[in-house]
């Protein structure tokens, strides 16, 4: 039980060993739904991406694999997951791939850097959403997209009993949240199991 509670503490923010463990989970975990999310995006070559929450940096590597000549930046919170993005995307690091320590409450990037902006099984951690929402707005460029993955959307999910600082939102109210900060031409896409995916366009 110990050992169950002290991976489920690292979902939010990898730490030391376990959380390295964590961040190879995560890596093949949430590859289905990233892939899927990814198939829904119209990419177009040359554009400057961002991952907010980049985790184990798999999801870097995959926006780089979808535009050609574009550069995908990553930003998370926690240094073991810093770390373990910039060894994931090693070659490609200081060329196509930057990564930082951060948060999505104030996000290090000039107004309106990017293209695209992902956010893949992160959103529920992030405090004060609108706020985090309007920052993500304020990167984006006139146009840009952004697109947020999730695979718990129920606030009564064993996940949000397990995972500290864990908050499930349903697709509708992200929907309803992304308008609110201004985002138009919102769509929800789902999939089984418990897949979504939800787009907003920066005006």
């Amino acid at each position: 039980m110990r050992l169950l509670n002290n991976f489920f503490s690292n979902c939010a923010h990898p730490q030391g060993r376990m959380g390295r463990v964590v961040l190879r989970f995560m890596n093949i975990g949430h590859a289905p739904l990233t892939k899927w999310g990814l198939s829904l995006i119209g990419f177009r070559d040359g554009w400057t991406m961002l991952d907010i929450g980049c985790g184990g940096g798999a999801t870097l590597k995959r926006l780089l694999e979808r535009s050609r000549d574009g550069r995908a930046y990553g930003i998370d919170i926690s240094e073991e997951s810093v770390t373990k993005s910039r060894e994931v995307n090693a070659e490609e690091l200081g060329k196509r791939v930057f990564v930082c320590q951060g948060t999505a409450e104030s996000l290090p990037y000039g107004d309106q850097e990017f293209d695209l902006v992902t956010a893949v099984e992160t959103i529920y951690f992030w405090p004060n959403l609108p706020h985090c929402l309007q920052e993500v707005r304020r990167v984006l460029k006139p146009g840009g997209r952004f697109v947020v993955m999730i695979e718990v959307a129920d606030a009564d999910s064993v996940w949000t009993k397990v995972v500290d600082g864990m908050t499930a939102y349903s697709p509708e109210q992200l929907k309803e949240l992304l308008e609110d900060a201004g985002f138009t031409q919102t769509e929800i896409h789902r999939k089984k199991p418990s897949y979504a995916v939800l787009f907003g366009v920066n005006p």
